[in-house]
This record gives C-alpha cells, structure tokens and sequence, in this order.
C-alpha cells in the first residue's frame, strides 16, 4: 500500500495527542474521512485507565480520549489492536523506515526536523511508493469527502469545559480568557462553556455551540497523568489549577474529582 494513501507522514517533536492530532489533521485534508481506524492501545487513543465517573458508570462505557472524541466526531470506528500479530504490518513498516529513512537522511547531511520533514514529502514518499505500492484488489475508496462546513480545526483540538467565573473570565491555570459582553451586554457568569485549544495554540470559547470568544495562541502543552487523589474542594470556577488531560475531557465542576487520574498543571 502506497505510503501517501494511508498516512501522512510528518515528524513531531512529541509522541503523544499532540504528534497524533497534527498527523490525523493532515490526512483529514490530504485524503479524506475513512470509515475506520486500526489503531494500538496507546493512552492518547483509548483510555486505559481504571477509573469510571459516576456519569460513565450510568452510561456503560467511559468517556473517550481527546482523540477519540474526534474521531467520534467524524464518525470513525476506531478497533484497537489487541495482539501482536494484529499490530505486525505496521511495526514491520515502522522498522523499515527507522532503518531506511534514518539511513536516508545521514546520507542527505539532514539534521532537523523542518529539513526531513521536506524530504519526507519532495522526495522519500514518491520513491518509496513507486517502489513497493501494491495495486489494491478493489478500486473503489474508503474515503469520505470532508464536507465544506466541517470545523476540523475545532474538531481536532483540545477540549476541555469550563464554568466562567463572576468577572465573566474562564481561568485555566494561570491563564485567564476574557469573554465579550454576551447578548444585551449580559454576563456569562456561571454559565458552562466549551474551551477549545487548536493544534496552532490559539484558544476558542463556546457557548451552547456558538463561538463567543477567540484569544492569541499559547505553548500546546501535552496531555498528562498523575496519581489518583481522593478528595478536592475546589470550585470549578477557582483560579487553582488546571489539567492538560490524558484521557477524556473533565465534565464540569470539579475535574479532580470526576477524573482523579488528572495532574495539576500550574
């Protein structure tokens, strides 16, 4: 199978949600929407966490990760593998190209990563696929056309939901984000609002799916994990932490106690 047609290769600085959305966003637009993905068990595609919210007990199953929220979004099935074998295709051609590409690149004198990634894209994927493509058996595609309307920026991101504050600000960490005046010069005070970071760090703010709020762009910090803790009395709307989620996104209130496998970020 040609490399382009599955995949669009690009180094990351991270292995994580971060290097898995950038990815996915590319394909996305180089290719299109596929019905389902073969995916591992990493952290940052399926929750593999013990922990269940009261909420997810209810509903039988736990709340996806952030990347599974997006593909849920496009509406892809995602299988994830479950033995060795199942995972061999990939890992074969992984080691290939650990061994191929990481040659290739010593013998161009490449040493960044903004210089591999062109060599990536110019020159390695047209001569790979010439060489090892395999016509498939059917012709017809898998893909889906992205509809023209489809927000993908705000599909692949970082969510996370919010309660603004008194002074109609949300806090996260040690970031504040202003919000506008709402309707009839109104506060959203108390309201519960969609925050979203894009993949360039720029911050959105919604409310009951509008966009009420855009802000300058911020380091993308990487999903984290840490320790389960038994209690916190926080209020949501406190300016006392805020977590860069390694699973599903916290429902609102006090994260820590919906999702105690959270880190505080500070």
């Amino acid at each position: 199978m040609p490399l382009g047609n599955s995949w669009s290769p690009v180094s990351f600085p991270l292995k994580g949600v971060q290097a898995i959305c950038g990815s996915s966003k590319r394909w996305l637009t180089s290719t299109g929407i596929p019905t389902i993905i073969y995916q591992d068990r990493h952290g940052a595609l399926h929750r593999n966490d013990p922990h269940w919210s009261l909420e997810e007990q209810l509903a039988g199953r736990q709340q996806p990760t952030q990347v599974g929220l997006a593909l849920e979004t496009l509406r892809i099935q995602s299988i994830s593998a479950l033995s060795p074998q199942a995972k061999g295709r990939v890992e074969r051609l992984f080691a290939t190209l650990q061994d191929r590409l990481i040659a290739e690149l010593r013998l161009k004198g490449i040493e960044t990563m903004e210089e591999g990634n062109r060599f990536l894209q110019s020159t390695f994927l047209k001569d790979f696929n010439r060489r090892f493509a395999v016509r498939p058996r059917e012709s017809q595609k898998a893909w889906r056309e992205p509809p023209k309307t489809l927000e993908l920026d705000r599909i692949i991101s970082f969510r996370y939901q919010a309660t603004v504050g008194n002074d109609n600000t949300v806090r996260l960490g040690g970031l504040i984000l202003d919000l506008p005046p709402g309707p009839q010069k109104r506060s959203y005070a108390k309201a519960k609002v969609e925050v979203r970071q894009l993949l360039n760090g720029s911050w959105r703010i919604y409310a009951q799916d509008q966009l009420i709020a855009k802000h300058s762009p911020t380091s993308l910090k990487e999903p984290l994990r840490a320790l389960p803790r038994n209690k916190h009395h926080a209020k949501g709307v406190k300016d006392y932490n805020w977590v860069y989620l390694a699973s599903a996104p916290s429902r609102e209130g006090n994260p820590l106690i919906n999702y105690p496998f959270l880190i505080e970020h500070r």
